[in-house]
């Protein structure tokens, strides 16, 4: 049986055991970003959306996303985490907006799924508090971009 599968011997989906691995320090990043119309940008940066500060509402929803991956995504370890930076940034030329999590843990498994987790709902979130002026918005662009600790130490894209 593969380690990849996530099977056990009758076939049903599984946990990977983390119990014998190391309580080390993680740090996961990812990015992605949504393109809208300039006008629609516009309203997010000069703060004229009825709904609010969208870029406010995004950062927390997207910091309660990393808090909530395990109750999401199935056999993802529930764990402890540190710190969760949510960084969102207007990009005027490309008619976006760019978002970046930064998720730390000290836990026996990563916290990738918790970034990734974060940089999709915070982009999820401006698109609900945009889509009535603009229902073109596209999210794209998402992945992960850096991890640290573990067994498997360091990787960057």
């Amino acid at each position: 049986m593969s380690k990849l599968t996530h099977l056990d011997e009758s076939g049903a989906a599984r946990m990977v055991d983390v119990g014998a691995k190391d309580v080390t320090a993680r740090e996961a990043v990812a990015e992605g970003l949504i393109r809208m119309q300039p006008e629609t940008l516009r309203l997010i940066i000069e703060g004229g959306h009825k709904k609010g500060d969208v870029l406010a509402v995004a950062r927390v929803a997207g910091i309660m996303a990393a808090k909530k991956t395990a109750e999401l995504i199935p056999l993802c370890h529930a764990i402890p985490l540190t710190a969760v930076d949510i960084e969102l940034t207007a990009d005027e030329k490309r008619s976006a907006v760019f978002c970046r999590a930064t998720v730390r843990t000290r836990a026996q498994t990563g916290a990738e799924m918790e970034a990734l987790t974060a940089v999709e709902i915070a982009l999820l979130t401006i698109y609900d508090m945009c889509k009535a002026v603009d229902r073109g918005m596209t999210l794209t662009d998402i992945g992960l971009v850096a991890k640290s600790g573990g067994k498997s130490g360091a990787w960057r894209r």
